[in-house]
C-alpha cells in the first residue's frame, strides 16, 4: 500500500494544492519560501507532535476570522485540511485491513481519509473572545479575533483534528467529486493510525562540535538506535566490579553488533581510504553503557592511534545521522508486530547540509541501500517505506528521475492580481505532468519525447539551479555568461537581490526551454544574437544591414515569429514581451554611432559587434582593442569590425576578459539593458518612499 497523493487547504502558503507523491522517492523543490517547508509541517502537525498555530493558517483567511464576528456566519470560519490518497492492490492482504476500516468504499483500489482542523463550537469561542474583549462605543474590539487566537493556547481549545473517509466519484472530463463521510473521533484516530506511519529527518539536525553536549553528538544516535533496534546483552554478576572485563566484553559486543551497519556506512564513502575507521567502545558499565556513557572513536588500525568524536568533520557526522535515522525508522516500522501501519513515509529535510557534491550525488541510492539492508537482515523485503526529501541541492536532484520533482512555486493568492505585491501563495507542479509539444525546428519534426529527452540531459549535464531561481536569463554563449554579473551591476542593480540562473544555451535552442518555463511559471529573459545570413541561397552568414538580410537564429524565428533581421528590428519593445509567457526577448538593433564627425547608423550581428559599436570611442582610444588597426573611414571601420569579429583568429572569452578590465567605462548595449530593466521591473516591486506616522508629525511639525 503507498500513499499516492495529498491535498492541502488553508496552511500557510499552500493555499489550495494537490501534490502526487511516488512510490519510492519524491524531491521537493523550488525557491526559498515557496512552501517546501510547510508540505512538511502539515504532516508534523496533523500526525505528529506539532500544536497548530493561528499563523498556520493561510494569509487569506485570515480576514475570514474577523469577518466571522460582524456576520456571526460560522462557514466563514477557516479550515485546515490534508487529505491522504492511498492506492492499494485488491488482491494483498492489507486490502482487508482496509475494508474493514472502509466498508463503503466505491473504488477498491483507493483509500482517502480528511484530517480537518477545525472549530468545534463557534459560539461559545464568540461569547469568550467578547467576553475577553467587549464591544467598544464605536463597535470595534481592542484585538482581533485572529489575534485572541494567537494568544495562551486559544486555538488550542476552540479547535480541533475531525476526521473523514474520502470516496472519489468523479468522472472524467466533468469536476471532481469528492463524497466526504464524517468519522467518529477516536474511530478516525485508529483508522489513521493503521494507515500510516510519518518520521522526519529534520533540516537542523544539530550534529555540531560542541564538547560540551552529549545531546547533538552522534554517539548519542548509536545510542538510541541500539537500545531500540539492537539485541541488548545479558550483564555477568559480577560486572560491576570488574568494570575493565565488562567493558572489554560490551565493546566486543558492540562491534559484532555494529558491525553490518559500520560496513554499510563504509559503502556511503565515509570513512574514505584515507580516513580513520569507526569504532564503538563501552566506556563506563553495563547499565548505563551507549545511554550516556559511551563514546565514538575515529581509528586509525595502522597506528592505534584513536581520536574523539569531536575531531571528524560535519558532512561525516551528518551523513552518518541521517543513514542511521533511515535505518532506525525502518526497522521500527518493520518490527511493530501488532497493526502495523500500512505506510511508512520518511521525510529528509535538506539532506545536502555539509556534504560534498559527489556524496549529494549518490545521497539517493545511499539512503536506499541502507533500507534495502534493514530489509534484508529483518528478512521483510516487501516492506518499502515511501521517502520525500526537500533540497535545494542540484547535484541531488540531477541523481533523480526527472519524473519524480515536484517544483513549488511562489504565487499569488487565489484571485489576487499578479502585480498586487507579494506573493502569500504556492502552486506545486509535477514533472511528472509536464510534456512538452511537438515542434518543426530548422524543418525537422521534433518529438515530445526527443524534446524531454534533451532537456533532461541539459538539466543533468549543466547541474542546473533552475529550480531553485526567482528567474532566469537564457543567453548564446559563455561571453555573456561571464559579462552577465557586471551588466546587471550597471543596468538593472536590483537584479541583484534576486536569485538568477543564467543558462548557456545558444540561438539555436533557446525556444526548446520555452515549454518547461511555461510550465513551472518561472519569468525568464532571452539574450541572443541577430545571426544574420544571406537574403537567399545557402544561409551563408552577412552583415546585418544587408537588404533582405535573414536570420539563421532558430529562437528568433520561433519565438518572435520572424525570419528577416528588417522584420526583427522592426519589432517594438511592447512586441518583445510576452506577458502570458512571462516572456521577453532580447536582440540587436540599430546602433547609432557617432566617430568625430561622422555618424552613422550601425547594425551589430552579435554581442561583440554590439559592445564595438556601443563603445567605438573606446575603440578609437585604444581602451578596447579587436586586435587590429581601425580603418579611419566610419564605413571601412563597420566592415573591418565585422570581418574581424567573424574571424576564426577572434578569441571571444579573451575580448570579454578585456571588457572586464575596463568595464567601469563600457556602456552595456541597449538591448540588454532593455532586457535587464524590464526582469527588474518584473521582480523586483516599485521603490516606494514610506512615510511613517512619527516622520509625518515631524514634517507637519
Amino acid at each position: 500500500m503507498k500513499i499516492s497523493r495529498v491535498a492541502i487547504r488553508n496552511f500557510r502558503r499552500l493555499e489550495n494544492v494537490q501534490i502526487d507523491i511516488e512510490e519510492r522517492e519524491s524531491i521537493f523543490v523550488g525557491p526559498n519560501n515557496s512552501g517546501k517547508t510547510s508540505a512538511t509541517a502539515i504532516f508534523r502537525c496533523f500526525l505528529g507532535s506539532r500544536d497548530f498555530k493561528i499563523h498556520d493558517f493561510s494569509v487569506a483567511r485570515m480576514a475570514d476570522f474577523d469577518a466571522f464576528i460582524v456576520t456571526g456566519d460560522t462557514g466563514q470560519l477557516p479550515k485546515i485540511s490534508l487529505d491522504l490518497w492511498f492506492t492499494i492492490d485488491p488482491e494483498s492482504i492489507a486490502f482487508g485491513r482496509v475494508f474493514t476500516l472502509l466498508p463503503e468504499l466505491s473504488d477498491f483500489t483507493r483509500v482517502g481519509i480528511r484530517l480537518s482542523y477545525e472549530i468545534q463550537d463557534a459560539k461559545k469561542l464568540r461569547q469568550q473572545y467578547e467576553a475577553a474583549y467587549p464591544a467598544q462605543e464605536d463597535g470595534t474590539h481592542a484585538k482581533a479575533l485572529s489575534q485572541y487566537l494567537s494568544l495562551d493556547g486559544n486555538i488550542g481549545r476552540h479547535f480541533s483534528v475531525c476526521y473523514f473517509s474520502l470516496d472519489d466519484k468523479s468522472i472524467e472530463g466533468a469536476p471532481p467529486e469528492i463524497v466526504t463521510s464524517e468519522l467518529e473521533s477516536d474511530e478516525g484516530k485508529r483508522l489513521l493510525k493503521h494507515l500510516i506511519r510519518v518520521e522526519f529527518v529534520d533540516a537542523q539536525r544539530n550534529i555540531n562540535d560542541d564538547d560540551n553536549s552529549r545531546s547533538n553528538r552522534l554517539s548519542s544516535a548509536f545510542a538510541a538506535f541500539y537500545r531500540k533496534n539492537l539485541e541488548q546483552v545479558g550483564h555477568a554478576a559480577d560486572a560491576h566490579s570488574v568494570i575493565d572485563a565488562n567493558n572489554k566484553q560490551l565493546t566486543e559486543h558492540y562491534a559484532k553488533q555494529f558491525d553490518p551497519l559500520i560496513k554499510l556506512i563504509k559503502h556511503l564513502g565515509v570513512p574514505s581510504i584515507n580516513d580513520r575507521e569507526l569504532r564503538i567502545i563501552s566506556s563506563l558499565s553495563p547499565e548505563t553503557a551507549l545511554r550516556g556513557s559511551t563514546e565514538l572513536l575515529y581509528v586509525d588500525p595502522s597506528r592505534q592511534h584513536e581520536l574523539p568524536e569531536l575531531y571528524n568533520g560535519l558532512g561525516f557526522k551528518n551523513l552518518i545521522y541521517m543513514a542511521i535515522q533511515a535505518r532506525h525508522f525502518h526497522s521500527q516500522w518493520v518490527m511493530t508486530t501488532e497493526d502495523r501501519p500500512l505506510c511508512l513515509m520518511i521525510f529528509i529535510e535538506e539532506p545536502e547540509v555539509h556534504l560534498h557534491a559527489q556524496v549529494q550525488q549518490t545521497f539517493i541510492s545511499n539512503i536506499w541501500k541502507v533500507i534495502n539492508q534493514s530489509a534484508k537482515e529483518l528478512g521483510e523485503s516487501g516492506l518499502v517505506p515511501q521517502l520525500v526529501v526537500t533540497t535545494h541541492s542540484s547535484h541531488i536532484m540531477e541523481a533523480v528521475a526527472f519524473e519524480k520533482v515536484r517544483y513549488f512555486q511562489r504565487c499569488h493568492i487565489e484571485g489576487e492580481a499578479a502585480t498586487s505585491g507579494i506573493p502569500n501563495a504556492s502552486a506545486v507542479h509535477s514533472l511528472r505532468a509536464f510534456q512538452p509539444e511537438a515542434e518543426t525546428i530548422e524543418g525537422k519534426l521534433v518529438s515530445p519525447l526527443e524534446s524531454l529527452a534533451f532537456l533532461k540531459r541539459y538539466l543533468r549535464l549543466t547541474h542546473c539551479d533552475l529550480f531553485f531561481a526567482d528567474a532566469a536569463i537564457l543567453v548564446e554563449g559563455a561571453v555573456e555568461k561571464l559579462l552577465m554579473p557586471d551588466m546587471i551591476e550597471r543596468t538593472a542593480k536590483r537584479l541583484q537581490t534576486t536569485y538568477l540562473t543564467v543558462l548557456e544555451v545558444g540561438g539555436a535552442y533557446a525556444h526548446r526551454f520555452e515549454g518547461l518555463l511555461s510550465f513551472l511559471h518561472i519569468p525568464y529573459l532571452v539574450i541572443t544574437d541577430l545571426d544574420s545570413v544571406a537574403p537567399t541561397g545557402y544561409p551563408t552568414a552577412c552583415r546585418a544591414d544587408v537588404p533582405g538580410a535573414r536570420t539563421s537564429n532558430a529562437s528568433l524565428k520561433k519565438l518572435c515569429a520572424q525570419t528577416t533581421v528588417a522584420g526583427l528590428i522592426g519589432l517594438t519593445p511592447a512586441d518583445k514581451q510576452h506577458p502570458a509567457k512571462d516572456r521577453c526577448i532580447a536582440f540587436q538593433t540599430d546602433i547609432q554611432v557617432v566617430d568625430g564627425a561622422a555618424s552613422a547608423k550601425l547594425v551589430p550581428r552579435t554581442l561583440e559587434e554590439a559592445i564595438v559599436y556601443e563603445n567605438f570611442g573606446l575603440l578609437r582610444s585604444g581602451t578596447l582593442s579587436i586586435g587590429i588597426e581601425i580603418p579611419g573611414l566610419l564605413q571601412d571601420a563597420y566592415q573591418s569590425v565585422y570581418d574581424r569579429i567573424r574571424s576564426d583568429s577572434f578569441k571571444k572569452t579573451d575580448f570579454a576578459m578585456d571588457i572586464l578590465a575596463c568595464a567601469d567605462k563600457l556602456i552595456v548595449p541597449n538591448y540588454i539593458a532593455e532586457g535587464l530593466l524590464w526582469l527588474e521591473a518584473r521582480l523586483c516591486p516599485p521603490l516606494t518612499t514610506k512615510v511613517t506616522p512619527v516622520a509625518a508629525a515631524m514634517e507637519a511639525a
